[in-house]
């Protein structure tokens, strides 16, 4: 299953965003269409690359949007970008989310008392290769660090891609350690750091800062999946959420033709692309 990408607009304006098709050229979601798994038996999971390593524009998955393309992060009607955390610039690792997965923000969770942050689950690659935005990678999860932002649970969830010619000797969190000396370390200084800059506290953390496991990682991602399906199924309320898979059927066209009228009548280049997804 392979992925590619369509760019509109140009990049660092708030017009750009990038959206997905599938191998047949349909437009598709990266939060609902694109699957978790790469190989179940494995568990080996798909991820969405949002922002390459190196990069400092705050890309992500528009959650609210239809077709959830990626699009840069706003604040305060400007485009948001990252700090360079000394010695770093950008963000030390391909970053971006596993699709299907949902950080629920009416459950609290039992192990670090905050609710969720309302988006799919955070992946940090540690993968040699530094990564083209959008790009649909298949990663290893390693283990995880919980993020406290602003009172809401964010988990960033340590990954490798398997592609990465090193990937066979990395299958949890201690391997990163002894491997990768100093990496996890940097990682949690840059998350405890990197909003500093704009005037804000630094970040906290459950568990002390603690790197949870390979095995709690795992039921932590297949937790967010449950809460995804909660969430596709209608289940639980999707508040502002789009939950509307994009690869489209006959009998669904039309209803959703009238939804993404409805929500981005103002947003051209969302409306452009959906229409012409009707007609591929």
């Amino acid at each position: 299953m392979s992925f590619t990408i369509e760019e509109r607009g140009k990049p660092n304006t708030l017009d750009y965003r990038v959206f997905f098709r599938n191998t047949e050229g349909k437009h598709v979601s990266p939060f609902h269409d694109i699957p978790i798994y790469a190989d179940e038996a494995q568990n080996i999971f798909h991820a969405v690359v949002e922002v390459p390593r190196w990069t400092n524009a705050k890309m992500e998955i528009a959650t609210k949007d239809p077709l959830n393309p990626l699009k840069q992060d706003i604040k305060k009607g400007n485009l948001r970008y990252v700090a360079n955390v000394f010695p770093h610039k950008g963000y030390i690792w391909n970053y971006g989310a596993i699709p299907q997965t949902w950080e629920d923000p009416g459950h609290k969770d039992a192990d670090t008392g905050c609710c969720g942050d309302n988006d799919p689950i955070d992946i940090c690659d540690i993968g040699y290769k530094v990564c083209s935005r959008g790009e649909v990678i298949k990663v290893k999860v390693l283990g995880t660090l919980a993020l406290i932002d602003e009172g809401e649970t964010d988990w960033k969830v340590i990954v490798i891609n398997m592609e990465d010619p090193e990937a066979n000797n990395f299958n949890n969190i201690d391997d990163v350690r002894r491997l990768k000396p100093g990496y996890l370390e940097a990682t949690f200084e840059w998350f405890k750091k990197y909003k500093v800059p704009d005037g804000k506290p630094e970040n906290q953390f459950a568990f002390n800062g603690e790197f949870k496991d390979r095995d709690f990682a795992l039921k932590t991602v297949k937790e967010t999946h449950e809460f995804w399906k909660s969430l596709i199924s209608k289940k639980t309320n999707a508040g502002e959420l789009n939950c509307s898979t994009c690869v489209f059927t006959e009998s669904s066209q039309l209803k959703q033709f009238y939804l993404c009228f409805y929500r981005v009548f103002s947003t051209k280049t969302v409306l452009f692309v959906f229409l012409q997804s009707l007609l591929n």
